[in-house]
């Protein structure tokens, strides 16, 4: 049986973030897209931040009607953030957790926790043609959270496992995983991951055959600093798929 390629959704936020840092006009996020999408990306993720720190309103709707892939909107589980997206109508909304004092998101959307608010938006959404996700912690309660609300996607968070390094805790937030993305895959959900994956730690999360798609965001837009996006993106892919084609 020959083995489904990681697809890959190129988050675009940090050559937004560069472009805030001056409030001007470049660079601009929607070419990084159409270039991501050239040299490979399979589809484009922005994070619309409630404090709008970096991708703002105008971006989305430029990428929804520019870009040639699909187009997946991060955003908090907020009325406003839903009103935008219904209005928008992108591919895909991920949503995920939000505190206003932290750099990058620090965890898992608590879906038990927030269970109610949870599942009104995934409502409206789907009732809008949106297909959603939650970005969930490798838990089962979230997982079995996640199905009961209805949403067809989660995407695990993998930041526990990037930040620990070489190291013995790495590979227990790597069978952390392992075992979530089999979990949900036999409950029904299609799984993916990201946050913190790099071209160093990539392979062995491609190699975990539930997961369907990585999204990748701030090692593609720093390592573009030196050798350009469509080459950071091209090596990154052959990266996971030559880790799919070899998973034992």
């Amino acid at each position: 049986m020959s083995k489904k390629m990681v697809l890959l959704g190129v988050n675009i936020d940090h050559v937004a973030t560069i472009r805030q840092a001056r409030r001007g006009l470049y660079p601009e996020p929607v070419q990084a897209a159409l270039v991501a999408e050239q040299a490979g990306a399979d589809g484009i993720t922005a994070h619309l931040r409630e404090d709008r720190r970096h991708i703002q309103d105008r971006d989305l709707f430029l990428l929804k009607d520019m870009i040639h892939t699909r187009l997946n909107m991060e955003m908090a589980v907020t009325d406003e953030m839903v009103a935008i997206a219904v209005k928008l109508k992108p591919f895909a909304c991920c949503l995920v957790p939000e505190k206003r004092e932290e750099l990058t998101t620090e965890g898992g959307l608590d879906v038990v926790a927030n269970y109610s608010r949870v599942q009104s938006a995934c409502e409206k959404l789907a009732a809008a043609g949106i297909v959603v996700s939650l970005f969930i912690d490798p838990n089962e309660t979230q997982i079995d959270a996640t199905v009961k609300i209805g949403a067809p996607v989660i995407e695990l968070h993998t930041g526990r496992y990037a930040e620990a390094g070489q190291s013995g805790q790495q590979l227990q937030e790597l069978q952390r995983i392992r075992h979530a993305a089999h979990y949900a895959d036999q409950a029904g959900l299609q799984v993916n991951a990201g946050h913190g994956l790099d071209c160093y730690n990539v392979a062995d999360i491609c190699a975990i055959p539930e997961i369907v798609e990585l999204n990748i965001g701030y090692s593609i837009i720093a390592q573009a600093l030196f050798s350009g996006l469509g080459e950071s993106v091209r090596n990154l892919k052959h990266i996971m798929q030559y880790a799919r084609l070899h998973a034992s």
